[in-house]
């Protein structure tokens, strides 16, 4: 028998080294500078950037395609142009993949969604988030049906996955056709300035189909979808921009549903005073003021991570902390379209509120909204069913949940922003605060229609009634004395109230009736 060794050993550790270079170096030479000529970073780079320094380890590294007939016998790259594993982000374990555009250009085949499918079921299983790298020109067309299966694989995950761990895609090149849609099912999406596309059919396409003439950036590019479509959560200009922003959402949301979300030691004083709020809240009621000027000031060391800020922004939303607790912050913003609520803002506002539900974490709603918007736009567009979406929301959600209303707070608009008939845990307004069915002027003309039609000097009396309809309904003391409101608080014991109102509020459960899953107003 032949004798056996460390010689034999190190002929068998060399070869395993010379396999796991070829992983490494998997993409072409010219692959690779077409790569950095468009201002894109390797699929691993990206991966050092996101991860800990040291802790990714990889799966399936040396995965290759299975593929006949179809022309790609003689390419059979390592990895199958997708790098997947698990790593760390600031301490905590996350699982990963990172297409690799330089390797059959990223394209989704057998093997290549296999080795996605592989590391969903492990982020699910061991209940760690998952963080997708999209950067591949969608269904490996020579695979056909069998890539189109494999993508069907990754969304019946990305579904059973959903409000279990949290689920990050960041487009970092083209994603089309079937592609958009494992990002659209995730938690959040991060797109790239001039580098990331989303869409459905190409510009080509919808030249010949419509005759519109329309580029990528025009059709799919990140503001695009950052400003109109709501596609894109947050944008980042550069790769690593957008990397570290994926770091940063992290330190707030919980590995899963069954964690808290991480507290921070803080050095911001939680009964720390905010005189400046009594300020902020212009004398005339029509009159507008920056909510997030607010949010900062309460908020530990003014720090806020807004969720899309470029799209439905009369309603901000974000993460934040307070006293080191993270919160999920909802403001209407009075410097866009007054704070009104309407279609885009209802969508917004209502999958904040699920997703913040959905892990844990208590939200803040601070109002001063003047109702939902008017016009045939709106309504023909489904007002009701959207606007019904952030209503169901806030009735669905059983985290601790504080209302603080600033000014305006009316109608049905005030319903929906987590008031204590639709189930807050707590209610404060500041004595600036109006809570009435409509605005003053809207008001005294219906109400008193004939006694103005009737009056000598209208518009004399009309100012007159105004006033007294201001001094008796708009002011925060009717709902006080009925329990709607559980306090009237200085602006600037904010900070003070809420950090105290969170602490209290950190036992709360609350079970929901059981049911396969509620019918929400899609």
């Amino acid at each position: 028998m032949p004798e056996t060794g460390p010689k034999d050993m190190a002929a068998r550790l060399a070869e395993l080294e010379s396999r796991k270079e070829e992983t490494r170096h998997a993409g072409t030479d010219r692959a690779v500078e077409a790569q950095r000529a468009k201002g894109k970073l390797t699929a691993r780079e990206r991966i050092e950037l996101l991860c800990d320094p040291g802790s990714f380890q990889e799966l399936d590294a040396l995965v290759r395609h299975r593929s006949h007939g179809t022309g790609l016998e003689a390419n059979r790259p390592y990895t199958d142009g997708v790098v997947t594993g698990f790593a760390r982000i600031d301490g905590r374990r996350i699982c990963l993949y990172s297409q690799d555009f330089t390797v059959i250009g990223g394209s989704l085949g057998e093997a290549h969604a296999e080795k996605i499918h592989k590391v969903q079921e492990l982020a699910l299983a061991t209940g760690v988030p998952l963080v997708g790298l999209s950067d591949g020109g969608g269904a490996r067309i020579q695979e056909g049906v069998v890539a189109l299966h494999g993508f069907g694989g990754i969304f019946r995950r990305n579904t059973r996955a959903s409000g279990v761990i949290p689920q990050v895609s960041v487009v970092l090149g083209p994603s089309a056709g079937g592609a958009v849609y494992s990002p659209a099912l995730t938690d959040f999406v991060f797109m790239v300035q001039k580098t990331s596309h989303m869409y459905i059919t190409g510009p080509d396409v919808v030249r010949t189909v419509t005759g519109e003439d329309v580029d990528h950036e025009q059709l799919g590019g990140a503001m695009t979808h950052a400003t109109r479509s709501g596609v894109a959560t947050f944008v980042a200009p550069d790769e690593k921009s957008a990397l570290e922003d994926v770091r940063y959402l992290l330190s707030f949301l919980p590995s899963n549903n069954l964690e808290e979300p991480p507290s921070l030691p803080v050095s911001d004083p939680p009964d720390r005073s905010c005189p400046e709020l009594r300020d902020l809240v212009p004398t005339r009621a029509n009159q507008p003021y920056d909510m997030k000027r607010l949010i900062a000031s309460v908020m530990d060391d003014g720090e806020y991570f807004e969720y899309f800020p470029h799209w439905a922004t009369n309603l901000t939303c974000g993460f934040a902390r307070i006293a080191g607790r993270v919160v999920g912050v909802v403001g209407n913003q009075p410097q866009v379209l007054a704070g009104v609520l309407n279609i885009d803002t209802s969508e917004k506002g209502a999958r904040f509120v699920r997703t913040c539900d959905a892990f844990n974490v208590p939200l803040v709603t601070f109002v001063d909204v003047p109702g939902f918007m008017p016009g045939t736009d709106q309504e023909f567009g489904g007002i009701i069913r959207h606007g019904a979406k952030l209503l169901y929301a806030y009735c669905e959600a059983t985290v601790p949940r504080v209302q603080v209303i600033v000014r305006k707070a009316y109608g049905g608009a005030y319903l929906v922003m987590d008031s204590k008939s639709i189930g807050t845990d707590l209610s404060y307004a500041w004595p600036s605060a109006e809570l009435a069915v409509m605005g003053p002027e809207g008001a005294v003309e219906i109400v008193h229609r004939r006694e103005l039609a009737d009056a000598t000097d209208p518009a004399a009396r009309r100012a007159e009634l105004v006033a007294q309809y201001t001094e008796r309904f708009t002011n925060p003391y009717v709902a006080a004395e009925r329990g709607y409101v559980d306090d009237v608080i200085d602006p600037a014991d904010t900070r003070k109230v809420l950090a105290r109102a969170f602490e209290m509020l950190a036992s709360k459960r609350e079970d929901l009736p059981k049911r396969k899953h509620g019918n929400v107003p899609l």
